[in-house]
């Protein structure tokens, strides 16, 4: 009779122990890479990628100003006219000067929107709602942004879930 009563009562001591001792499991995902992959075709990235396309197209066309002007200012020297060299050299330092600063200005406003389509609630709520599936099915406690969390000297590609939840986005947006 105590062998009976005995078996069940290390089962249970032993269950509890091991519940007791349960690991914690981390997962990381990169977040900008899901905000890439997910929301490519939608119409505020593509806005995004419109104007981003159009600051480059500005870009491009002020640094190839301004290198005609050095090519002038070249010519100019070339041809003993300091005049129009010291012209030249006072038009490509103010150029420049603009085209750091726009440069600088417009980058932070495409971060800034970058940073504010990645933080709308719509795909906010999507992506959590995904990584709590994922994590759950697969047995994590807690997932870290990769990118934000700056503690994260290592990890094992074995707890990055990001293609799980892209796939799984993806799969949910094509029904």
């Amino acid at each position: 009779m105590k062998k009976l009563f005995l078996l069940p009562l290390c089962l249970l001591l032993f269950s509890a122990v091991a519940a007791a001792q349960q690991i914690t499991r981390f997962a990381v995902v990169d977040m900008s890479k899901v905000y890439t992959a997910f929301f490519r075709e939608s119409r505020a990235v593509r806005d995004f990628e419109e104007r981003s396309a159009r600051v480059q197209a500005d870009v491009d066309r002020m640094t190839r100003e301004i290198q005609e002007l050095k090519s002038e200012q070249t010519n100019a020297e070339m041809q003993g006219d300091n005049e129009t060299s010291i012209k030249l050299e006072n038009e490509i330092y103010k150029k420049s000067e603009f085209l750091k600063e726009y440069f600088k200005l417009k980058t932070a406003e495409l971060e800034d929107q970058k940073k504010k389509l990645s933080q709308s609630s719509e795909f906010l709520e999507q992506v959590y709602n995904e990584l709590r599936i994922v994590a759950e099915s697969e047995g994590y406690s807690m997932v870290l942004n990769l990118k934000e969390a700056k503690g994260i000297l290592w990890y094992s590609t074995a707890i990055d879930i990001t293609e799980k939840v892209i796939q799984n986005l993806q799969s949910k947006n094509t029904r």
